[in-house]
């Protein structure tokens, strides 16, 4: 009796599921390390935005909100720029951009993506 050469269907993609960014194997989305090769997964905002990027913005300009405009909290964005004479948005943005700097990325992405 000669053993079965049947090639298994290819699996769907579920809502709870992603694919590997090195084998390509079906993983579960919450997946941090691939239990098929074993590389680590990056996180990254469903936005798109960088919390390294945001942080700088916040450090070096945030003073005039650019890294609210990043984020898309553009009101905020609008505030900051309309008292940035008072440097109070200064002040401000740099406490934000040490937060950006000790958040991790995952919990950047929950909260700002």
């Amino acid at each position: 009796m000669p053993l079965s050469t049947e090639l298994s269907e290819p699996r769907i993609k579920g809502s709870d599921e992603k694919y590997c960014q090195e084998c390509g194997s079906l993983i579960l989305a919450k997946a941090e390390i691939c239990p098929k090769c074993g590389v680590r997964q990056a996180v990254t905002s469903p936005s798109g935005r960088n919390r390294l990027t945001a942080a700088l913005f916040a450090l070096l300009l945030g003073g005039i909100g650019t890294h609210k405009f990043y984020l898309g909290k553009v009101g905020m964005g609008i505030v900051y720029l309309l008292f940035c004479w008072t440097l109070i948005p200064l002040i401000a943005s740099l406490i934000e951009g040490i937060m950006y700097l000790t958040m991790t990325d995952a919990d950047f992405a929950v909260t700002y993506g």
